[in-house]
């Protein structure tokens, strides 16, 4: 008789065959299932944040905070090597840069908005100087643009490598800062730590 595929344990039960003459069923298992990883649970992590009293003001306050951050590795962060290959202390992993835009009258009344994401400094620079000069994109709106820059969004990640404890993460935003993927409340507590000597990010 021949029985659907079911789970056991690691490997896939394919189904079964009874053949009169033995009357014994064999059945066929997915073999390769065997040696698939399995993605376990890591329990215990937990993740905290800090709003900040206020924005961070400008792109070269943060992209400096970023900067030091990694040049001084004021956390302590070492080097580590995984799947062949070496990784520094503590390493920015993600970057994104938002750009918003108006277009008003002469008059000053909003007619349009616009916004643009870039993945690097060097672009969010670049962007907002393509878009003010973009005469196109200006007769399009029927308007003056102005870049809004106090309605700008920043944001960071970077890994780290605890000598003790493994991998966790940081994430910085111009109104938040928050730290994941950590086992142990000491590292909650060095980040805070570094945080507070920070002006900008000071709670």
């Amino acid at each position: 008789m021949d029985l659907p595929g079911i789970q056991t344990g690691q490997e896939t039960l394919l189904g079964c065959v009874t053949p009169p003459r033995t009357g014994k069923a064999f059945c066929i298992r997915d073999q390769i299932s065997q040696y698939m990883p399995v993605f376990t649970p890591k329990p215990g992590t937990r993740s905290a944040s800090r709003i900040l009293k206020h924005p961070i003001p400008d792109i070269e306050t943060f992209d400096s905070i970023v900067r030091t951050l990694v040049r001084s590795n004021p956390l302590g962060c070492t080097s580590y090597f995984s799947l062949r290959k070496n990784y520094p202390p503590i390493k920015v992993v993600r970057e994104m840069y938002a750009a918003k835009f108006a277009y008003t009258t002469p008059d000053g009344k909003r007619i349009g908005t616009s916004s643009e994401v870039y993945d690097s400094v060097e672009g969010y620079g670049n962007g907002i100087a393509a878009m003010i000069s973009n005469m196109a994109n200006l007769a399009a709106h029927r308007g003056k643009i102005r870049h809004r820059k106090d309605a700008d969004l920043f944001s960071a990640i970077l890994k780290c490598n605890d000598p003790d404890d493994g991998i966790y993460f940081i994430s910085l935003a111009r109104r938040r800062i928050t730290v994941s993927s950590y086992t142990n409340d000491v590292i909650r507590k060095k980040v805070e730590a570094w945080a507070d000597t920070v002006p900008e990010l000071a709670g």
